[in-house]
This record gives C-alpha cells, structure tokens and sequence, in this order.
C-alpha cells in the first residue's frame, strides 16, 4: 500500500506558509490546525532571538488561519543578559491579523545536577499504535489527525476524558528539521482534543489561545501529552497538559477552550 501521507504540514511560496492536508484542523476545511501553526510562529520567534533558548510561548487565535497561506513577522523586543522576548504577527492575505503571539527565550547554562522534583511519567516501551481521538473531522477531509502517528500506554484508547497520549509528528517543513520545541507545538495544542468531555457530535470545544511552557527541551522523536479539560456551564473551560518525552516530564500546555452544545 503506498503511503499519500503528506511529508510535512507546510510549503513554502516566498513569505507565505502554504498548508498541506496535515496541517487541515477538524473544525474547518479551509483553516489551519493551531499546533503546526504554533510550530511555525515558534520557528519566527527562535530565529528573532537565536542566542537564547525558547522557553515560553503565548499564542492568541483572533480568526482562523487560512490553509491558502499567511506570514509571520516576529521582532525581538527586548535583549537583556539572561531574558529576551519576541512579539509576533500572523496575517492573511487580505492583511487581516489571523493571530498575535509573545515568547519567552532564556539564558541555558551547563551546572552539575541540581535537586528537582521528579514525578512518575508513561513508559513509551509499553505503549501501542492507535488513532487519533478525533478519528474523523467534520468535514469529511484529510485533515491533521490523518497525517500523525498515535500511541498510548496500557489501558487508553482515545475515549473522552483525561488521557494520556504519544504522538510523533511531522517537520513545519519538508526541508527543515524542525527544532525540539518546534516539535513539540503540535501535540501542545492538541490537549483540548485528546481529554475532551465528549465528541463531536455533543458539543465542540475549541481554543481561542495556547501556552506552552518548555523547561527542558524534548530529546526524542516521539513526545507525550497528559491532558485534561475542565468544562463549565458557562460555556468556557481549560485543558491542561502535562509534556513528556521518553526520558520524562518537561513543560505544560494550557488552552483556554470555547464549549458550545451541538444542535
């Protein structure tokens, strides 16, 4: 059988990023999945400031982000000694701003072990392939859950609720090696959909922002999301991750998420 997956979730047209069937969201069939796009405005953000390491990024979705393409322009705004920020732009075409983001870069230094919490983290050994959660998107089109491997430690499955999921993902690029946080972007904002409450047809949950929170820069391939979703009757909610990679924990993701009943 061969395989029509796409090789990474982005080309490139001068300034503007194109996306490929895996970079397609479940939501729409014309915008983009917010984890690539992270990716993406966390790969503007790491070469605004190429001396530190990117250790925070905010991320705020103002309109979807079309899949015919958008730029990004990312301006370091501040260069300290041990702290420098970046603030970054995504547009449309039409010059309409689809989304803002700020980031966070860091001073890395080399000490000998220093004490650290340490907390019990899912065993990628013991894991096995499965789907995505949201198997199929509301379009009925290729869409990012299509172009991803999936596994999960004994007992998960994908079924609503807190869950525990290994994803390894494809380049922002076919011809760039994504860095290890870029990497890390499009499971950070799948937290919503992994420990969703219910599925598609009840209710849909969708993030307006994500926050992702790198401590330690992931070492492997294949990387892990934690998740849970708080849902209120207001109809605003949270997901909140915790991000391993096969040697341990390493950062968090939190979305701010939209709850709205179906029919």
């Amino acid at each position: 059988m061969i395989d029509t997956r796409e090789k990474a979730f982005f080309r490139r047209d001068g300034q503007w990023f194109i996306g490929t069937d895996a970079a397609r969201g479940p939501w729409s069939a014309d915008a983009c999945h917010a984890g690539p796009v992270t990716g993406v405005i966390a790969r503007a953000c790491e070469q605004a400031a190429p001396l530190k390491q990117l250790t925070r990024l905010t991320v705020t979705f103002l309109r979807p982000l079309p899949m015919s393409g958008f730029r990004v322009d990312a301006e370091l705004e501040r260069e300290g000694l041990n702290v420098a920020t970046v603030a970054a732009s995504m547009t449309d075409a039409d010059g309409r701003q689809c989304a803002s983001a700020t980031s966070l870069h860091l001073v890395a230094q080399r000490f000998d072990a220093l004490p650290t919490a340490t907390v019990p983290h899912p065993s990628f050994e013991e894991a096995t392939s499965g789907q995505f959660p949201v198997e199929k998107a509301i379009h009925d089109l290729p869409f990012f859950g299509n172009g991803i491997d999936i596994a999960y430690p004994p007992g998960e499955s994908g079924a609503p609720g807190p869950t525990t999921m290994w994803m390894r993902a494809l380049p922002m690029l076919e011809d760039e090696k994504p860095s290890p946080f870029q990497s890390l972007c499009p499971l950070a904002d799948c937290g919503n959909g992994i420990s969703r409450n219910c599925d598609f047809n009840t209710a849909t949950f969708v993030n307006p922002d994500l926050t992702v929170v790198a401590y330690r820069l992931p070492e492997s391939d294949w990387l892990a999301s934690e998740a849970i979703s708080f849902w209120e009757p207001s109809g605003i909610g949270m997901s909140h991750a915790t991000l391993y990679d096969t040697r341990g924990a390493l950062g968090i993701a939190l979305q701010s998420l939209i709850i709205r009943p179906v029919g």
